[in-house]
């Protein structure tokens, strides 16, 4: 039986693009993984790798999460104990994070310690007022080097589509930023776990490429 890939089906997130490219990406490796959209806590502790999607508020996604009977506990004894390789895309990200403060303050995963507050961008460079939410491709900057971001060429663009940031209490969970009126984490990880405020399904060759590595990622 091939491998799992769980993508995790909790009333949010754009689950048929990640899954789509998902299955492309692990089409075109020798992974021989299997991608499956689920909310059966019992998948996610048998799946190899695990996906978090998330799109809309903090609060929505962490009470959507939290609603899953079992799914929480799943999520920690799979990544937190047995170690299995972890990605977060958008909300999904910021849901690692400690706290939320979209509409009061709402606790997250806490597995990157942090807060995930309203982007707050400093004029642009011609004195204009950026727009939020920030949206459409940025250059990526890489902070330091990590596997899933082996091969990406600096000024790489990827598409973001948000109006909240992760602010990371450790700098070096921070693994790559964006400019937009200030440098904005892009992307977070520690140990076994990574999410991307980015979103790799939208991302074109970028995108394709950090999911394939993801899939034959050995933390």
């Amino acid at each position: 039986m091939p491998p799992i890939v769980a993508i995790i089906d909790y009333g949010s997130g754009n689950l048929r693009s990640a899954e789509k490219a998902m299955a492309r990406a692990a089409s075109e490796t020798t992974s021989n993984h299997s991608v499956v959209v689920t909310s059966d806590p019992e998948i996610v502790l048998s799946a190899e790798r695990i996906v978090l999607p998330g799109v809309g508020a903090f609060a929505d996604c962490m009470s959507g999460l939290s609603s899953i009977p079992g799914m929480v506990a799943a999520l920690e004894d799979a990544v937190l104990k047995r170690g299995r390789p972890f990605l977060g895309i958008c909300v999904g990200m910021q849901l690692l994070a400690t706290w939320g403060r979209e509409h009061g303050d709402h606790k997250g995963l806490g597995w990157i310690p942090g807060e995930v507050v309203k982007i707050k961008p400093l004029p642009a460079s011609d004195g204009s007022a950026l727009k939020i939410p920030h949206m459409g491709w940025n250059a990526l900057s890489i902070s330091r080097p990590h596997p899933l971001l082996q091969n990406v060429e600096p000024g790489a663009h990827a598409y973001f589509v948000h109006s909240y940031r992760l602010h990371t209490d450790n700098p070096a969970h921070v693994l790559a930023t964006t400019d937009y009126g200030g440098a904005l984490a892009a992307m977070v990880g520690r140990d076994n776990i990574a999410g991307t405020q980015f979103h790799p399904e939208k991302s074109q060759a970028v995108g394709l490429g950090l999911l394939g590595r993801f899939l034959t990622w050995r933390p």
